[in-house]
């Protein structure tokens, strides 16, 4: 068997890879690891009508969360529930897609 060099990606709605570069903004300003990666990422993804690949998508959501732990006591409460939004809408996105398809087939 020969593998394939193919990557699974998500095509994700504007407002939140919108969303996404403005958390992953302030994530690679506060040198979390991967942030500067997925904030690239997330900022040419409108040339490629906002689709990403999957362990992009997976490290962005880890990046915000992680930027959502860092700054819990220094920021408003609204701040932090917005990062963890756009972290759990990527996550979930993730999930969806590791889901496997139903099938129409009765057993």
């Amino acid at each position: 068997m020969t593998s394939t060099p193919f990557q699974r990606t998500i095509a994700l709605p504007a407002p939140v890879c919108e969303q996404a570069a403005q958390h992953l903004e302030q994530a690679a300003q506060r040198a979390v690891d991967g942030a500067a990666i997925s904030l690239k990422a997330f900022r040419e993804a409108a040339d490629n009508d906002f689709t990403l690949p999957v362990p992009v998508v997976e490290q962005a959501a880890a990046c915000l969360l992680v930027l959502a732990t860092e700054t819990a006591q220094t920021v408003r409460p609204s701040a932090l529930r917005a990062t963890i939004s756009v972290a759990l809408r990527l996550r979930d996105a993730v999930q969806l897609d590791h889901q496997p398809a139903l099938s129409t087939r009765f057993w």
